[in-house]
């Protein structure tokens, strides 16, 4: 095409590109309506190469089991290690167990222990699902892709895109290096205020997160 027909934008979108408009709106349709009555919900992420025996993946899975029993929906990306792990506490709490599974070449292949499994080929679509829906974010040791999570989550929440939730660190040794880096040099360097880091709670213990998610859910009751 000539240069000079894209003077204005919507010469720009092609055919291609307007189907996929639909695709995305065709995604966030099919999350809001299988989502929609799941009811309270606490999301894990996680390394998805965490194995049975690893302390990550037990402590994911009894803590889900005991949220699940509590009432809580569970929600995980729906692949392997810890997100299996979730999922699987979820069933064995009675509670419901969702998936919100994305397609990528390779680890992400849907965990068994989803009862309620949506596949998403955007990430911002299915970001949008997991703060959405949950009353707390509860995170395990993970790489790259938990990052992105967690520090979305901390965006959204800071900016007040978002109702205030808390997001909880399982493992103190292996955050705390990164927290060190925040104290000290984000917030020495003012590039965040100090009460920004609130919104973090670095745990060890998850009978403080079962705690944590019965007063957000109790404050919850109130407002309604």
């Amino acid at each position: 095409m000539d240069p000079a027909s894209k003077k204005y934008i919507i010469d720009e979108i092609s055919a291609q590109e307007s189907w996929r408009l639909f695709r995305i709106l065709a995604e966030f349709v099919e999350g809001f309506e299988n989502l929609a009555n799941i009811g309270p919900a606490v999301t894990f992420f996680g390394s998805a190469r965490s194995k049975e025996n690893d302390w990550e993946y037990r402590t994911a899975r009894e803590l889900a089991k005991q949220l699940a029993a509590d009432g809580c929906a569970i929600i995980t990306g729906g692949g392997p290690g810890v997100m299996e792990a979730a999922n699987r506490g979820a069933q064995e709490g009675g509670g419901v167990s969702v998936g919100l599974n994305i397609e990528i070449p390779f680890e992400q292949r849907p965990n068994k222990y989803a009862d309620k499994l949506i596949e998403f080929r955007y990430f911002f679509v299915r970001k949008v699902m997991f703060v959405k829906y949950s009353v707390a974010f509860v995170i395990l040791p993970g790489g790259f892709g938990t990052m992105d999570e967690l520090f979305e989550a901390l965006t959204l929440i800071q900016t007040r895109k978002i109702k205030p939730f808390p997001v909880y660190l399982i493992g103190k040794s292996y955050w705390e290096g990164l927290l060190g880096w925040v104290r000290d040099f984000m917030v020495k360097e003012q590039k965040i205020s100090p009460e920004d880091l609130d919104i973090l709670h670095l745990v060890d213990d998850p009978k403080e997160i079962i705690a944590g998610v019965r007063a957000v859910r109790k404050a919850m009751d109130l407002m309604s």
